[in-house]
């Protein structure tokens, strides 16, 4: 992706080939309330995960759900202490459109698997080649290159806090625990739009908070190629919240977001439900 030399952007190392797959998919219709609207009120949807029965089909649970790992330990008994050496981020997994995808990692991993009965069966991953500061993190991606391979088997169980355990054939037990995914939680895709956010918030009023500031956001558009494409739009108050960013002053951001339209909306909460999927570009800007 190029952007304007005179907004010298800090783009992240993965940006530019998750954006190119995902440009495509559309974005937000002009008819459609810009994303500033005033919800009735501020309050954040609860969103609580739909129940999911205890002998839920494996198959269906593990996309449903991020897995982060809480407890592994190898054939021994011992806890495998390379495999939190983020100790903020735990290792987490995501089963997406065939994909096995890893994240908190030094650098993102990804690779196909299957799924038979209990068994699951993961292909050669692929990564990012971004180096990492702390060696204990860079050495993370080669244990779990080395832990999560072949053939593994699977137990998985539902319930308030699903959980997913695999055992690989050198006897190592990974324990990972589900919280449901956006689209579980707000029972729906997602449509993928692009905002782009000023580096300050502005006052703005609000029916029930005093004082509230609002970020400043307008829709730009990429084409398949990564490129942007059309004019922005205009820059306005946004009076929702984004799940997973959180605003530095200072600091001028795009956006990539997966904004849900809930199903059901609350009376105090705005039917789109907005969250962050990455930072594309990150720019300090002069106060």
């Amino acid at each position: 992706m190029k952007f304007p030399q005179n907004h010298r952007p800090l783009l992240l190392a993965l940006a530019l080939p998750l954006v190119l797959a995902a440009c495509n998919r559309p974005a937000a219709d002009s008819t459609e309330p810009p994303p500033g609207e005033l919800p009735a009120a501020a309050t954040p949807d609860p969103a609580a995960p739909p129940a999911l029965p205890a002998a839920a089909d494996a198959a269906a649970l593990l996309p449903a759900h991020h897995w982060t790992l809480p407890s592994a330990t190898d054939a021994q008994g011992q806890r495998i202490e390379a495999l939190f050496a983020n100790a903020d981020k735990p290792l987490q997994l995501d089963f997406v459109d065939g994909r096995l995808v890893v994240s908190n990692t030094c650098n993102r991993m990804a690779g196909g698997y299957t799924l038979a009965g209990d068994t699951l069966t993961l292909g050669p991953m692929a990564s990012t080649m971004m180096a990492c500061p702390d060696p204990k993190l860079m050495a993370l991606d080669a244990e779990v290159g080395t832990r999560l391979a072949g053939e593994l088997a699977l137990a998985a169980t539902a319930g308030d806090t699903p959980e997913l355990v695999l055992t690989n054939a050198g006897g190592d037990r990974l324990v990972f625990q589900g919280t449901p995914t956006p689209a579980t939680r707000f029972g729906g895709p997602a449509e993928r739009v692009f905002l782009e956010v000023g580096p300050e918030t502005k006052p703005c009023s609000h029916p029930l908070i005093p004082d509230k500031q609002c970020l400043q956001v307008r829709e730009i558009r990429f084409d398949e190629n990564g490129l942007k494409v059309g004019e922005p739009g205009e820059w306005q108050n946004f009076f929702d919240e984004i799940e997973g960013y959180t605003h530095q002053p200072g600091v001028r951001n795009v956006l990539r977001i997966d904004r849900y339209t809930r199903k059901d909306v609350p009376a105090d909460a705005s039917r789109y439900a907005w969250v962050l999927d990455m930072v594309v570009e990150s720019e300090q800007v002069k106060r």
